[in-house]
This record gives structure tokens, sequence and C-alpha cells, in this order.
């Protein structure tokens, strides 16, 4: 035979493009539109449906960016249609190549009740089959004017991503407005050519079962009457039957397909916006689950459903309704999906804390999957986390976006810095939107690299990143491979359904120990330097809040701040999602957030205070109040005292420019150019500083990457650097040496000081640059493999040589608080307060290793936001030479909870509610209990990753210890004498007597 295969492919593609889809809807008459534009912001539903409506055409330009338009659409179904499906066509001038990000709408009964959402590949509204003629439609559309942020070509910079540089010239014009038939005959003809014509593209040109489809499809489509296509649909489905029903063999991957909808908290929108989203979305998907009864859908994000409770209590009403049946399902156990590699340890835990009760207590259900799809890469303290919550299970995609390395596995145990392991999935179909298309799937078959020992997958289906879901589409060709010869095997299912099958068939799953990195990305750990301060301010301020509130609470009986906590804590979380806390979100995303930790910072300060001077007691002597778990000063840690003592440090002219910082732990020379060039450590008789090295070395790189512009910085960024090494000034500033620095359009203001042993760097920068990269570096004279950097209880060992590519590709990482470099018996700690990103890497010379440590302070990429990072910054980092990792521990809570000096009584002396006597145990959280009892809750791990034996000392009466999770549930008897692993994590209730 000869081999027509492309002659047939082709002739399939253009007789589905230009005769058969065409024919789905074979007869239509248009619908009268009008429309009113809602000034401002989003109005009620009730105000937009009683709203008066100025008539429009199809082809009228509307939408201003970031605007509200309510259409209503009128009709009378023709008599000659009665008995017939009818379904609305509405087209608000979409781009179907965009789903979720352009303009969408919400469909509206007059009675204000909702129908369905709108989206480019979603534009129909069954209307239904009318038994006869005349009946009279009408439908209110709430239509939002996004605009395209992410266009083609991508990646340029736009004012369009704030209301208040957007302008108001109109983004879409209307399109087809109609009723129309619905002929499904030739629907499901469309659907079965389509799986047909997928598969046999994915199958092997020599193999029988591709050239069974061909001739199977060439017969069908001799069958259609392209003058006719729906009176012969009919017989060209028969046509199909045979290959359709051809079962798949038995070894056929399976898949567990379940109905998703990845939903941005926000990103090239607003927090707003992505309230109607979710809205649209279940109104969606609700509408899919009582039309397909095998459909399954999964929606994680703890806030989102708050929002549609609080926001669209009409659609919450069919979202519960729905959850009942088991088919509409809470997923993940998170309050959102949130960055894993900067949310402190307290806040990950919270995460799952607010997520996971939200879901308890609206529908009874506790969640063991984790549902993480679109995070940018996974920290090594969250499966201890996530076992300490009540989960066990873990769902990512996003590591299969890695440009260096491919991971070696798609199902695996993964194994956390204490040693928790959670069982965890890649789905191989390699993304978070799949659509059911032969490609797709058949890609998931051949890159599932556990084949053999498994054969199980998960696809999260539907159209994401800005909502949409899954369509009918999906749905209909999900059921023509559920046993399909040469498709994988299909079912919808639930997270727990897959994750029970998988862990069922894979007993003994291989391992991975340590981070998930993210080898793409990078430049997340620092764009958007404001919003990143703001996420660790207010999660220093929430631990300080929690801590003296409980204190004053205990101590004087006042009044426990529980609802106010409960809402901080959750808008701080929120602004952790994965595209906030990341900086890759627009410029109203933002600047909103900023106002947002202003606030925030202002409630907790207050309650702060409030808490403190109850404490504190009339007088005017200065209390100090110590928030940090370590003594500080003589103050131990969540205690109060009256401070006594002056630190000294002498300043002094230094031979040759410059001046020297000294006091009897460490003595510092700063020479005339306002570099470091020397800290000694008095004690250990050591220096810090690499010989013929400059530490506190401002570096400015270029920084332009191939693509994703605030995500990534490339690794090509280091070919380039200019070291800023001319000031402006250096002089006295007090006990301090103060710099200043011009350079481009920006100024540097440092100030140098001694702290103990610790040098204080306080750098303000007026930054006023484009696509450029601030380096803040400390070259020191120590030799060493590895680095220490902080993660969630614990801290995360990393190379400082690039032996292997996996470890070349973390040339850009992320720290907490610390980051820690030492030879056996001697290291220094760099300790930062709000910065996240930082690089180590290492030379070797003449006189020795040289290991440079650079922290990363600003970028100013121009998308999605042109004007990232301009304007005035303030940072503050510590050197510590000598350090041990429990210095550095202890540094970094220093730095990032100062004292807090309050005018009080003479003898005011707060002691502290727990009392720990092993410094390698830190107290992470003292709070009341979350349900009100007055029950003392306190956190703690071990911090040096050694073993540790500690006891604990209330410091009120304790009638009973409970071991609990992090939910505050019992998990079993507590002790106050304990032994910890290395990290290991621990949360107990004191019951006061």
């Amino acid at each position: 035979m000869h081999d027509d295969r492309n002659l047939v492919e082709a002739r399939l593609k253009r007789v589905l493009e230009e005769r058969i889809r065409p024919a789905v809807h074979p007869e239509s008459v248009p619908l009268d539109v009008a429309v009113w534009h809602a000034p401002g912001e989003p109005v009620p539903v009730e105000e937009g449906l009683a709203a008066t409506p100025e008539p429009i055409a199809p082809g009228a330009a509307w939408g201003t960016p970031w605007g509200t338009s309510w259409f209503t659409v009128t009709g009378t179904v023709p008599a000659e249609w009665a008995g017939r499906t009818v379904e609305a066509l509405l087209d608000l001038g979409f781009d179907e190549n965009m789903p979720g990000f352009q303009c969408e709408g919400l469909v509206y009964r007059p009675d204000g009740s909702p129908v369905k959402g709108l989206n480019p590949l979603n534009q129909w509204v069954r209307i239904g089959s009318p038994a006869e003629g005349g009946e009279r439609v009408r439908l209110h559309v709430e239509a939002a004017s996004n605009p395209v942020i992410l266009g083609v070509p991508p990646f340029r910079p736009t004012h369009l991503g704030d209301k208040e540089t957007a302008g108001t010239a109109p983004l879409y014009r209307l399109g087809r407005m109609d009723l129309a038939v619905f002929d499904e005959t030739v629907w499901q003809l469309v659907m079965d050519l389509e799986v047909l014509g997928e598969l046999m593209a994915e199958l092997p040109a020599d193999g029988t079962r591709r050239w069974e489809l061909l001739r199977a499809v060439e017969r069908a489509l001799d069958a259609v009457d392209l003058q006719d296509v729906n009176g012969t649909a009919a017989a060209a489905r028969a046509e199909l039957t045979g290959v359709l029903s051809s079962p798949a063999v038995p070894s056929a991957h399976r898949i567990s397909a379940v109905g998703h909808a990845h939903i941005d908290s926000a990103w090239l929108w607003p927090l707003r916006e992505t309230v109607r989203k979710v809205a649209r979305t279940a109104s969606n998907m609700t509408a899919l689950l009582e039309d397909e009864p095998d459909f399954v859908f999964a929606m994680s994000q703890a806030q989102q459903w708050a929002w549609i409770k609080e926001h669209r209590p009409e659609v919450w009403a069919r979202v519960v309704k729905a959850v009942a049946t088991g088919r509409f399902v809470p997923a993940g156990g998170m309050w959102v999906e949130s960055d894993t590699n900067m949310p402190g340890s307290e806040a990950m835990a919270r995460q799952f804390v607010h997520g996971k009760r939200f879901f308890i207590d609206e529908f009874g259900i506790d969640n063991e999957e984790v549902w993480l799809p679109d995070t940018f890469g996974f920290a090594a303290g969250l499966p201890q986390i996530i076992r300490a919550a009540g989960s066990k299970r873990l769902l990512t995609q996003k590591i299969s976006w890695s440009q260096t390395n491919t991971f070696p596995h798609h199902t695996f145990l993964w194994e956390g810095l204490d040693g928790t392991r959670i069982f965890t999935h890649f789905p191989p179909v390699d993304t978070y939107n799949c659509s059911m298309s032969g490609r797709e799937l058949a890609h998931a078959e051949r890159n599932f690299k556990d084949k053999g020992a498994a054969r199980h997958s998960l696809a999260p289906t539907g159209w994401g990143d800005g909502g949409g879901g899954t369509t009918r589409e999906m749905v209909a060709k999900a059921a023509r491979v559920r046993d399909l010869e040469g498709s994988p095997a299909v079912t919808w299912e639930t997270p727990a359904a897959f994750f029970a099958k998988a862990e069922a068939e894979y007993p003994n799953p291989p391992v991975w120990v340590g981070e998930l990195y993210l080898e793409l990305h990078r430049a997340t750990l620092t764009s958007q330097a404001k919003t990143k301060q703001g996420n660790r301010r207010s999660e220093s301020l929430l631990r300080e809040a929690e801590l003296w509130a409980a204190t004053a609470a205990v101590r004087t009986g006042a009044p426990y701040p529980y609802e106010q906590l409960d809402r901080l804590w959750k808008t701080v979380l929120l602004h952790q999602f994965h595209d906030i806390l990341p900086g890759s979100s627009i410029a109203w995303v933002h600047r909103e957030a900023r106002r947002t930790y202003e606030r925030v910072a202002e409630e907790l300060n207050g309650i702060i205070d409030a808490a403190q001077r109850a404490l504190a007691g009339d007088g005017d002597r200065t209390v100090v109040f110590n928030g940090a778990p370590h003594t500080r000063h003589g103050v131990p840690g969540g205690a109060a005292r009256v401070v006594s003592g002056v630190r000294w440090t002498e300043s002094r002219d230094r031979d040759g420019g410059g001046f020297v910082l000294e006091n009897d732990l460490l003595r510092v020379e700063i020479d005339a150019r306002g570099l470091v060039v020397s800290a000694y450590d008095l004690a250990a008789g050591r220096e810090t500083v690499a010989p013929g090295q400059a530490a506190n070395l401002l570096q400015l790189h270029p920084d332009f990457p191939n693509k994703w512009d605030a995500w990534d910085v490339d690794e090509f960024y280091r070919n380039t650097v200019t070291d800023l090494t001319e000031a402006d000034e250096v002089s006295l500033d007090g006990d301090g040496v103060r710099v200043r620095r011009s350079f481009g359009s920006s100024t540097v203001t440092q100030v140098l000081t001694l702290d103990g042993g610790r040098l204080d760097i306080l750098t303000e920068v007026d930054w006023h640059e484009t696509e450029k990269f601030l380096k803040l570096a400390f070259p020191l004279d120590v030799r060493a493999d590895r680095y220490a950097s902080e993660s969630q209880y614990g801290h995360t060992f990393r190379a400082t040589h690039t032996n292997t590519s996996w470890e070349a590709a973390k040339f850009e990482a992320c720290n907490h608080r610390f980051v820690h470099v030492e030879e056996p018996g001697w290291g220094v700690a760099l300790v930062t307060d709000s910065t996240y990103g930082h690089d180590v890497t290492r030379t070797v010379g003449d006189s020795g290793t040289t290991t440079t440590l650079r922290v990363s302070l600003l970028r100013a990429p121009r998308f999605p936001d042109p004007e990232t990072d301009q304007g005035a910054h303030r940072f503050r980092h510590a050197l510590v030479p000598g350090a041990t990792i429990g210095d550095a521990v202890r540094e970094g809570y220093f730095v990032n909870l100062p004292d807090r000096p309050v005018t009080g009584a003479a003898a005011a002396e707060v002691e502290p509610l727990i009392t720990v006597d092993d410094d390698a145990v830190v107290v992470t959280a003292v709070k009341l209990a979350d349900d009100g009892s007055g029950d003392v809750i306190v956190r703690f791990h071990e911090s040096r990753g050694g073993r540790a034996r500690a006891t604990l000392t209330p410091g009120f009466p304790v009638a009973e210890v409970v071991a609990t999770d992090l939910l505050e549930r019992p998990t079993g008897e507590g002790a106050l004498s304990v032994s910890l692993r290395p990290f290991e994590l621990v949360t107990l209730r004191l019951r006061r007597a």
C-alpha cells in the first residue's frame, strides 16, 4: 500500500477546522446586547444587575484597563428550534490562545444566581431544549477587561500592570453574541476525530495501530458530506466505533486525571481580581460536575475558598453542595500555594495550620496531600512541617522546569533535613494545565522515570494560572482514552485516590535527600525588596505579638487578641503566595503589598506595645524586653529587665587612611575607600578577611536574563562586574564609620558599627538603576567545601565548589537569617535582617583558599513591573567572625528581633513563660492555644544539627503537658525534659493549673 499518511492527516486537519467544527452550531440568531460600565472598582452583583445599560453592537470597543462592564443580552428562541439544544455564544473579544490572561466574565440569571464563567476557551452558556419556540432569554455578564500583560512577544515592559498608570483606552472589541443550535452529534464527532488524530501523531509510523486509526479516520471523512455535515455526522461516527472500542494493552500507563484550575492568588492581576477569577472558575466547575458524573475537580488554597464564602455567597452555596458529593475536593491544606524557600519557620507552619483548619471547620476534611504545582523550589525543612501538620504526601510539577539537570524520579520519598520522609509525586505530563491532548498523554507515558517499578501518574487537568478550569472537551477526551489501545488509560480520581494507588504499587520508592532546588527563577529571592522586607518584619512582629500578648495574659490577665492575630496571620500568609513574596507580580500587587505591610506593622506594634506596657507597669525606668529566644545583655529570652552597663567601642584613625573600630572581642579596619580590610577575632587571634582582599564590597552586575525578567538571573551575569570602590565620604559617625558612594543614578550610604563580636552594617540605597544587580561581597579567609544557610527549623548545607552540574546550578540560593562558613574550630557568619538571595564561591591562590560570600541586595528588572525596586531601601547585615553555627542562630535572632526598651517601674522584671536550659534548643513560638482555652502553646526545635537534651521550665503553674501537632491536636503525652534528634521539631500544650 502506498504511504498516504500525510495526505490523510492534512485532510483531517482542514475538514475539522473548516467544515466539522463550524457545524457544531449550525444555526444562530443575534442577541440584543447592552452594556453598563462600572465606574472605578467592581460593584456588588445587585448593583450591576440594577444598572441601566446602553446598546452596544458586536465589533464595538469596550473595556478600559482593569475596568468592569455589565453586559445584558436578550433574545428569543426561534419557533423552529423547538426541542433542539440551544446555547448562547458570548464572545467578549477573546483570543483563544490566552485562557486566563485577558478578559473574562461571569454569567448571571436575572435573579442574581450565577450560571457559569466565560473565558477564551469556554464561551458557551447552555440555554436548554425548549419544548416550543418563543422562549425569552435574558442573561447578565459581569465582564472584567483585564489587560494582557504577558503578551506576544513576551516580557516587554508595560505600564498596564497598575490601574494608576494603565490609561483608559479600550482593550477589547465585542465578538459574536448569538443564540445558536448545539448539534451534539457533530460535537461528539469532533471529539472522536481530535482524540484519534492526536493519538495517531504519537504512535510509531511503522506500527499497526497507527494505520488502523488512519484508515478509520479516512472512512469517517469519506462518510461526511461536506455540504451536509449535520446530516452525516452520525454515519461518520459509526466508522470510528471499532477503533475507539479497542481496549488499552494491560501494560498501559495509568493516569489519574484530577480536574484543576491553578489560580495564582495574584500575579498579572491584583488580589481583588483573583476573588472574581475564583468565583468564575468555581461556577464553571460546579456546573460541569452536574453534567459529567465521572468528573472530579480539586481546588487548593483555603484563602480562595474563603474569598468565595465571603464575596460570592451564591457561588459558595453551589460549592458546598458539590463538596458533599465528594467530587469537588479541597486540596493541599495550605492557606495559599506559597513560596516555600523564603517563609520563616513559623510562617511555613501556619500556612498548614490555617489552611487545614479551614477545610476541617467548613467540611470536616483533613487533607493528607500537599498540592503545590507551581512553587519555585522546596526548602529542606518542608517534609517535617508537612508531617507535623498531619499530612504525608506532596505533589508538585515545577521541578520539571529546571534548566540544567533532569530530576531522576517522578515518584519518590523526599527526605527533609531532620530525616522526615514524604511520599512525593511529580506528574510526568510536565504541566499543571493538562488539556487531555494526545501529545500530553503520550509525553506522560514516555517521560515517566519509574517505569517497570510503577505505572501510575497524575495529570492536573484544566486551564490555570488565571483560572478557567476543566472544559467539557477535556472531559470528553478523557472518556475516550479511559481504555483505548495505544493510549495511557485515564480515570478521573481524587488526589487521595491517586496517592493510595501509587503508594500501594511502589512500596520502596527511591529517596531524594535535601532541598528540591529549582534550577530556574533564582532571582525571585531578590526582586521587589520591600515586599520581602515586609514579609520578614511581619514574621518577626507576629512572633513578638504572640509572645508578649500571651505573657501579659498569663501574668496580668490581659485579654489575648485571638481574632486580630488570626486575621493578621492570614494577611501575611496570603502575601507569601508564590508570585507575591517572590516579587514576580505586577506593580499594582506590590504597591498594595507595601501598604498592607505598613498596616500590619502598625497593628502588631500596637499589640506588642499594649502587652509590654501592661507587663512593665508605671514608672520612669527603662525596661528592656528581649523577644529573641536567647539571653541578651543579661535579659533571658522572652523576659524583660532593667538593664545597666555600657558596651564600649573605641574608634581611631587608621594608618594609611580610614578608621579602626575595636572592642574587647573584635578589631575592624576600614580603609580610605570605606572597605573592610581586616576583621580580627581577638579571642581566636584570627583574621577574617582574605589576604589582599576587601569586604563590605558593593558589586554591580548587568542583569538582563534571556527571559522571565523578574524571575530569572542567568549565570552569565557574573561575566561582567563593577566593584564600587570609590567613596564620596568616609568619616566617623559616633561610634561607627559612615561611608557614602555614588554610582550611575544611585547613591549608597553605609554605617559600620560594632556590637559585641559583630560588625553591623546598615546600608541605605537610593536606587535608580535599570537592569542591574547589586551585591555585597565578603571574601573570607576560610577554606570550606560546604556552607550552611538557615532554612525552616534548621539549616541546609550547600557546596562551595562546582564538582557536578547539580552543584554548579545552585549559583544563587536562599537563606533566612544567616549564612555560615567554617573550618574545623573556627567559622564566620553573615546575618541578614531582610535579604534572602546569596551566592558563595571559592578561589585558591598562593595565600590559600578564599571563600567569598555575597548577599543580593537589589535588582531592577522591567517586567512585569517596569519600576521594580526604584527608590529608597534600607538593609541591615552583620558579620560575625569566630561564629559557630549556634552563634549564627543566636545572632540571626538578635538582628531580626532587636531589644525593645519600654518605660516602666523600677522593679519591673518580667519572667519568661518558658525557659530552656540548652541554647541549641530554640523556641520559635510561645502563644495561647487557638481554641481559646487559655492553654499555652510552646514550639521548639534543635537548631544546630546535633542531638540535644533540654529541660523546659514553665514560668507558671502547669497541670498537664500534652504533645500536639501544628494544629494543636494531641498526639501523645508530652514532657518538659526532652531528648531531640537533629533539627527535631516539637509542639507542646501546657495546660495551666
